[in-house]
C-alpha cells in the first residue's frame, strides 16, 4: 500500500509540474500580447533563457540551499548540483516553479531592453 501511495504521490507532483511549466509558456503569451510585435522575438527568447538559465543556477545553488542540511539548521548548504538527493520529483517541481517565477518577473522589462542586452 505505500508503494501504490508513492507512486500516486510522485504521479500528482508530475502532473502539476506539467501545468505551472505550462504557466511558463502563459506568461510569455501573456507579456507578447501586451507588447508591440516587432518585440515578440525578444521577449520569447527572453523566457526561453529565464528558464534555461534558471534552470541550470537553480540545480547548482538554489536546491541545495533550499533542501540541504547546515550545521545549524538555519539555512541549507550548496549541494553542488543537489548530488546527496535522490528526490527527483521535488527537483524538478521545484525547479519549474523557480523559472516560472524568474519569467513573471522579466515581464516587468518587457519593451524597456532589447534580448542582446
Amino acid at each position: 500500500m505505500d508503494e501504490i501511495k508513492f507512486i500516486l504521490d510522485n504521479i500528482w507532483i508530475l502532473i502539476a509540474t506539467t501545468l505551472v511549466f505550462f504557466m511558463q509558456a502563459g506568461f510569455a503569451m501573456v507579456e507578447t500580447g501586451f507588447t508591440r510585435a516587432k518585440n515578440a522575438g525578444n521577449i520569447i527568447m527572453k523566457n526561453l533563457m529565464d528558464f534555461a538559465i534558471g534552470s541550470i543556477m537553480f540545480w547548482v545553488i538554489g536546491y541545495g540551499l533550499m533542501y540541504g542540511k547546515s550545521i545549524g539548521g538555519l539555512i541549507g548548504t550548496p549541494d553542488l548540483l543537489f548530488l546527496n538527493n535522490t528526490d527527483y520529483t521535488a527537483l524538478i517541481f521545484q525547479t519549474v516553479f523557480c523559472a516560472t517565477a524568474a519569467t513573471i518577473v522579466s515581464g516587468a522589462m518587457a519593451e524597456r531592453t532589447k534580448f542582446i542586452s
